[in-house]
């Protein structure tokens, strides 16, 4: 079947390794199930596993890809959900398991015609989502609806006060239209100009420079740039506020600040995908609400060169969607 795969890893150049073509399928295990790919969407987890972020030689070649939406065998429409384990060994979340992975880490991933996966691990698709938006949910989407309702320690109904830091990044973007869509006041940062005018398009309250002065504190912060971004992040939490934490992109070592967490009693959660219910839930979210991924650029499967060209150069600006 046709698909992109890694064929060899390599750190400095991610596309050496990368192939689009046949690859064989493996055969189903017991109560896994065969999705006909429909779309699927490209994300920086994929970029790391070309360089041998967690894709080890021996498990090469590997179809990438964590994120599909397409057809059952037995003809229902599906989301796919990423990660793989096992509810039962963490208290009902397999993103707790200890052998927990991702698709295209261990399994085939999505990046292909046909892709296998538990059966518990598909997840109904609405009508009112195409198969584009619907393969951009199962990794930025389902982290950043965790980050910012589950872990955030927002009020339910609204009214809460977020800051989103690296408003340029697809996570960041999917939060920024979360909370704005859950009823919370939401400011961003970034580097860039334009990226602060997008962020201001999407619907943020405020776009600031990196670093700078906000509105006011806030309540709670999505922070997946690290280092760069720290300091900003614990200083502008009002007392009782929550750093919600999913990378580090510049950096997993900055200086701690802990007399400034301890004295103004903030906390800080870690955050990694989301899972089954999440999804489920963010699904319906985006089916009563309307909001939808944006999405930058859609082309064939055999044409996934070029969508992986643009993410390294990083021009991109939402989901970059291959369809089958």
């Amino acid at each position: 079947m046709l698909a992109a795969a890694a064929v060899s890893t390599h750190p400095d150049d991610p596309l050496a390794g990368l192939v689009v073509g046949e690859q064989p399928e493996r055969p189903a295990p017991d109560g896994w199930t065969t999705v006909l790919v429909r779309a699927a969407a490209l994300n920086h987890h994929d970029l790391f596993s070309l360089r041998g972020v967690g894709l080890t030689a021996e498990r090469l070649p590997m179809i990438l890809g964590c994120d599909a939406a397409g057809v059952t065998e037995d003809g229902r429409d599906v989301v796919v959900h990423a990660v793989i384990g096992d509810p039962a060994a963490a208290d009902g979340d397999e993103t707790l398991d200890p052998k927990r992975t991702l698709l295209s880490e261990l399994h085939p991933g999505t990046l292909a015609e046909r892709v296998t996966v538990p059966t518990r691990n598909l997840v109904p698709k609405p009508a009112s989502l195409s198969w584009e938006e619907a393969a951009c949910l199962p990794t930025a989407w389902l982290t950043a609806y965790r980050m910012v309702i589950n872990r955030a320690g927002l009020p339910a109904d609204g009214g809460g006060t977020l800051l989103v830091q690296g408003a340029g990044g697809g996570l960041a973007t999917a939060a920024i239209l979360i909370a704005k869509a859950a009823g919370h006041t939401v400011f961003a940062t970034s580097r860039a100009e334009s990226k602060r005018k997008r962020a201001l398009h999407l619907g943020a309250d405020a776009a600031l420079e990196s670093g700078a002065r906000l509105p006011r504190r806030v309540d709670a912060v999505i922070e997946t740039v690290g280092a760069a971004t720290w300091h900003h992040s614990v200083a502008s939490l009002r007392p009782g506020g929550r750093i919600v934490c999913s990378g580090a992109t510049s950096g997993d070592n900055p200086p701690a600040e802990l007399t400034r967490i301890f004295f103004l009693q903030l906390s800080v959660v870690g955050s990694t995908m989301g899972t089954r219910d999440e999804l489920i839930d963010l699904v319906a979210f985006l089916d009563r609400t309307g909001v939808r991924p944006v999405i930058d650029d859609v082309r064939p499967l055999a044409d996934a060169r070029a969508s992986f060209e643009r993410l390294v150069r990083g021009d991109v600006h939402g989901k970059l969607v291959l369809t089958v």
